[in-house]
Order: structure tokens, then sequence, then C-alpha cells
């Protein structure tokens, strides 16, 4: 898990993400202000999730940037907990707020194994 608090620590500095856990799933919560579900892709890929959005500025004709630092692009790779699946993953994006719940793995039941002579 501390390689996940990392990387979420290691996002650009305008990216704001939180990450949540009940005892089925992992939520992950990442402000995206300006992209839209149009403009958000995310996968998963050998234990990484893979966020990419875009937004869109649209300045007045009459100004001109004197200084930019709200970037157009996000593409962060995000290491997961092992026991994260894609298996009944969503993700939605309500007003810049992009939300990713990540199902866990059900732990196997437990079962007697029996044992027999040989």
């Amino acid at each position: 898990m501390s390689k996940l608090r990392e990387a979420l620590r290691d996002l650009p500095e305008p990216v704001f993400a939180d990450l949540l856990e009940s005892d089925d799933a992992y939520l992950l919560v990442i402000d995206l202000p300006g992209a839209s579900a149009e403009t958000t892709d995310v996968s998963l890929e050998r234990g990484r999730l893979h966020v990419e959005a875009r937004r869109e500025k649209s300045p007045d004709r009459e100004f001109s940037y004197v200084e930019e630092d709200r970037p157009l692009f996000l593409d962060a790779e995000i290491p997961l907990p092992p026991d994260a699946t894609h298996e009944g993953s969503e993700a939605e994006m309500e007003r810049g707020v992009l939300s990713v719940r990540l199902p866990k793995r059900a732990a196997a039941p437990e079962h007697d194994i029996a044992v027999t002579d040989a």
C-alpha cells in the first residue's frame, strides 16, 4: 500500500486525490477540474491504474497568458494494492471529480482438507 500512497503524493501539484477503503472495495477519488467523462480515460493493467485526462481551456480572446500553471493533460500511473481487481470496477465523473471503485478480490473460503493414510 505504501507504493500507492507514494504515487498519490507524486501526482502533479494541481491534482488532488483521496484513497478510501471498505471491507470489499477501494475508492480512488481524483479532482480533475475542467475534465469530463468524454476527455478522461481509465484503464487497469498489471496492477496499475492508468488515468489520462484532458481539460479544455478557452480564454477570452482579448487576453493572452502571462503565466500558465494549469496543465491541460494528466497522465498518471498509480500502483494498486494487490487485492484490488478490475472485475466489477466502476468509474464516474461528476463536476470534474473522478471516482474509481475497485472491488477487492474475495478471500478464498475456508475449508477443511481431509488427511488420508498413504
